[in-house]
């Protein structure tokens, strides 16, 4: 995830542009204060929005893990830049009952250690990957078997139709990535310790120093499709020699490297610091993922006062998201207010219900606690405070309810730390929680199968646990609709339910902004950040 920065530089050091001497604030930084003199030309020395500390793209949904994934990796499909799902290891055919997919790899294919990709190892790669992945998980119990044909071939064979593609070729939550048999054989709950690929960078575990440092190198042997790269599709061309990936923990500190030339690449710039890097005449600061972020929050339903719908209502009604998006974000052209449960302008996009969510009715809300007879039992709004697109939230958030007549605790703490509470099922007296804030990248909640906040089973449901059988059955409905007609119905109905129940509540969009010196070309627009295509000047 994202970490806010603590503090500035002193207006006089970045005056004189002493990096280096503000590089010594940080000893987790310090090792990496280099002149562009010292780094090879083709080397990419980039600094990314957060730690890299997990490895197995499987275990975790970590947008970081997930980048790491993208530059050792490839996925049998991927999505284009315009969203549409291409071939990338392969190619599929689709019976006319819409039951059996056929894989074919294409020629090429090699891991890391020189063996050949086979249809084996896609098959295990996947049975891994379903068991953590979200829509792997629901497609599962359909699969009626996977067989190998030969070694390029392989089908997947299903019980009713279901679109595989969309669920193999999906750019972020768990993609899909392929792996060695012998690697993918680890069970699913517990790490990999083989990091071989087939993907267009290989891994140099040797110089990994996890939370600091993690170093790529260009994979020789790799050959890239034909078709131009879009995305995370196409051809994956390799310019640069190694890809570094260095940790600064403030972002000033990392902002103003770029802006001197000491590192060629930042993943995310703080809101508050775009105009500034804007400014920098060798810089480009530009928005790569059109997509972006969506903010969402949870009630806790098994716990008073949010067990009570009219109050959950209440409480939607206060929140504004015009409001709440400026004081986070602040600059209008990274964020825009929107109703739709599963992304602002894509295929199941819907303004069901919008008036409780995206303005903000104090009186309403003032209303319908009335109604529900609120005893002014407080609520408990968890802010994780090292995430740049939602540590401000909870704080409008909080103000919000209180103009509404909530009483309101805010309750700081570190994502991480967040995490291990909000898996507390406890009263909020008792450690609990009434309120969580998180964000998606849009291609993860995008429709019913994919989006974790469709998910109403009670103690099996996904953090809140609300009892919602209705979402239940519109989610299954969604899975085994036999057209876009039918799925759009069930997408509309569950935003719908979804939203008159309080089960996961949208706070509008937010795009971030990455920044390069003008010395790199063909960097990529991607709803994940991608190395390949990228060509380094000396100038």
């Amino acid at each position: 995830m994202n970490t806010d920065f603590a503090g500035r530089l002193p207006a006089a050091l970045l005056a004189r542009g002493a990096i280096s001497v503000a590089l010594a604030f940080s000893a987790a930084t310090l090792v990496y204060a280099q002149t562009p003199a010292n780094v090879p030309a083709q080397t990419l020395t980039v600094v990314m929005a957060s730690k890299l500390t997990v490895l197995d793209p499987v275990l975790t949904a970590s947008h970081q893990t997930r980048n790491h994934g993208y530059m050792i990796y490839d996925t049998l499909l991927a999505t284009d830049a315009n969203n549409k799902v291409q071939p990338q290891m392969a190619r599929w055919e689709v019976s006319a009952d819409g039951k059996t997919y056929t894989f074919v790899l294409r020629d090429g294919l090699k891991w890391h250690d020189g063996a050949p990709v086979t249809a084996d190892d896609c098959v295990a790669s996947i049975k891994r990957w379903a068991q953590q992945d979200r829509m792997g998980r629901q497609i599962t119990p359909h699969i009626a078997g996977m067989n190998v044909v030969d070694d390029k071939t392989f089908t997947v064979v299903l019980d009713t139709p279901l679109d595989l593609a969309a669920a193999l070729g999906k750019p972020s939550g768990l993609p899909s990535f392929i792996m060695p048999k012998r690697v993918a054989a680890t069970p699913a709950t517990q790490a990999i310790t083989d990091y071989t690929g087939s993907g267009p960078f290989k891994f140099v575990q040797a110089q990994f120093q996890p939370g600091v440092k993690s170093v790529y190198e260009k994979n020789a042997d790799y050959v890239p499709r034909s078709e131009a790269p879009s995305a995370t599709a196409g051809g994956k061309r390799v310019f640069v020699d190694r890809v570094e990936w260095i940790v600064m923990p403030d972002a000033m500190i990392s902002a103003n490297a770029l802006m001197s030339g000491e590192i060629d690449y930042l993943e995310t710039v703080p809101f508050d610091m775009t105009a500034l890097v804007k400014q920098a005449p060798d810089v480009t600061l530009k928005v790569l993922d059109k997509l972006g972020y969506q903010p969402m929050y949870r009630f806790n339903q098994t716990q008073i006062p949010f067990n009570n719908k009219l109050v959950r209502q209440a409480a939607m009604y206060a929140v504004g998201q015009e409001t709440i998006l400026q004081a986070q974000v602040g600059d209008p052209a990274f964020f825009s207010t929107c109703g739709a449960v599963f992304g602002c302008g894509l295929p199941y996009a819907s303004t069901t219900r919008a008036d409780m969510i995206v303005p903000s009715n104090i009186e309403r809300a003032k209303q319908l606690l009335k109604e529900a007879n609120y005893n002014n039992e407080p609520i408990v709004i968890l802010q994780a405070t090292d995430i740049p697109t939602a540590s401000g939230i909870p704080v409008v958030m909080a103000q919000q309810l209180r103009q509404a007549g909530f009483n309101v605790s805010l309750q700081a703490m570190d994502f991480m730390t967040m995490l291990s509470r909000r898996a507390n099922r406890e009263s909020a007296d008792k450690g609990g929680w009434s309120i969580f804030v998180t964000t998606w990248h849009v291609s993860e909640i995008a429709d019913p199968l994919r989006n974790y906040g469709v998910s109403a089973n009670g103690d099996k449901a996904w953090f809140g646990w609300p009892t919602v059988p209705k979402v239940e059955a519109l989610r299954d409905e969604f899975l085994l609709a036999r057209n876009d007609t039918e799925r759009k119905a069930a997408a509309e109905q569950l935003q719908d339910v979804m939203l008159d129940e309080g089960v996961a509540i949208t706070l509008g969009e937010i795009h971030t902004a990455a920044a390069y010196r003008n010395t790199l070309s063909g960097v990529l627009e991607s709803p994940a950040p991608v190395f390949w295509n990228i060509k380094k000047s000396a100038q």
